[in-house]
């Protein structure tokens, strides 16, 4: 599996990591990894807790440097340079602001250190508190500002010097639902407009699919898949990704050959290339792909249900479907049904209808 998409034709990669490996005494935090990050380009490391993002987001930086392998920024070897000759700023959880300075000072401290005159550096730090949607908010002191506030001071500090790369390590954890929700349209919007080459490390799905040009999804100190939202979604490569990224369905199935799939004691099209006749695999598909509208005679894939319950979640319900007949042993469909849909077919616990199961929004992986 390729590990990053084409680059165009004639372009070398902003960020290239070859081969990289890092290891605490005998335990592997990153096992071989290879990816390439181009110009411009929004990139989420997205898995769960020690996954290894976080360590690989370090490394980039040069805070915990590899055990083997090499990173390339802008066709420069950074591999062995420690942070302060590297090209790149930082947004941490925690927002690491200095208490006893205020946002001005903050937002300025880097610029102090490299030497900058002082009415340069006002004029930077008054620009970027402009972008960051702060430009009165300068005389106060950390401890003054609401999470999100902090948030953007810490951004715009990471922003000051103008590095070539923004990295950024899980920085809307600690908010609330609301402010993570503003905040990543505002990251977002503001990276669009600076054309910064940005790398986000998160644990948050959501996240990653509303913000990000392009996914890497992490397990075990491996990439599973690389790809952009879309991508990761619609066609996850691994039963991982499946399961990780969003809502899926695992049912208990067997690979028939020529094109079928042997499921609740009856066959169902489905592509399974690869796969010898016999093999137990999952049967996968997301509760949104179930189809209910338009099932007729000629709707292939179409199997009889009961609605054994039905959660309410506003704008939809999540249904549990438990398919007719003797060999489902027992396992259930989860589907999910617009309240349009509810109303216009009188839906309810109880009520047997026919689904379908479109053969092109069907996944299989081996089980096993």
């Amino acid at each position: 599996m390729a590990l990053s998409s084409p680059l165009p034709s004639g372009a070398a990669p902003y960020l290239r990591i070859a081969g990289v490996t890092k290891l605490f005494g005998s335990f592997s935090a990153l096992k071989e990894i290879s990816l390439a990050i181009n110009a411009g380009e929004f990139v989420c490391f997205l898995g769960p807790s020690g996954c290894g993002k976080t360590t690989l987001l370090r490394a980039i930086a040069g805070l915990d440097v590899q055990t083997t392998g090499r990173i390339e920024q802008a066709g420069r070897d950074i591999s062995r340079l420690p942070p302060s000759e590297r090209d790149f700023g930082i947004v941490f959880q925690s927002y690491a602001l200095f208490p006893n300075l205020t946002v001005v000072d903050n937002v300025g401290y880097g610029l102090r250190s490299r030497g900058m005159k002082r009415a340069a550096i006002a004029a930077r730090v008054g620009e970027l508190l402009q972008l960051v949607g702060m430009p009165e908010s300068g005389a106060k002191y950390p401890a003054q500002l609401s999470g999100g506030q902090q948030q953007r001071v810490a951004l715009a500090r990471a922003l000051a010097t103008s590095p070539g790369l923004l990295l950024l390590d899980e920085p809307l954890s600690a908010l609330d639902a609301r402010v993570r929700v503003r905040l990543r349209h505002e990251i977002r919007g503001l990276q669009r407009r600076l054309g910064v080459t940005t790398v986000m490390v998160t644990h948050d799905q959501e996240e990653a699919l509303t913000m990000a040009d392009r996914i890497v999804v992490m397990n075990h100190g491996t990439v599973e898949q690389i790809g952009t939202p879309s991508e990761i979604y619609r066609k996850p490569a691994t039963a991982f990704v499946a399961d990780f990224v969003g809502t899926m369905n695992f049912l208990t199935a067997v690979h028939a050959g020529s094109g079928q799939v042997r499921f609740a004691g009856q066959s169902f099209s489905c592509a399974a290339d690869g796969l010898a006749a016999d093999t137990p695999i999952y049967l996968c598909i997301r509760p949104e792909d179930v189809a209910v509208r338009n099932v007729g005679a000629s709707t292939v894939n179409v199997v009889r249900v009961e609605i054994a319950s039905l959660d309410f979640l506003g704008s939809f319900c999540r249904a549990t479907l438990r398919p007719a007949g003797a060999g489902s042993n027992g396992e259930e469909i989860v589907a999910d049904f617009s309240i349009n849909l509810m109303r216009d077919l009188g839906l309810g616990a109880g009520h047997s209808l026919s689904v379908a199961l479109p053969p092109d929004r069907l996944r299989v992986y081996p089980r096993g």
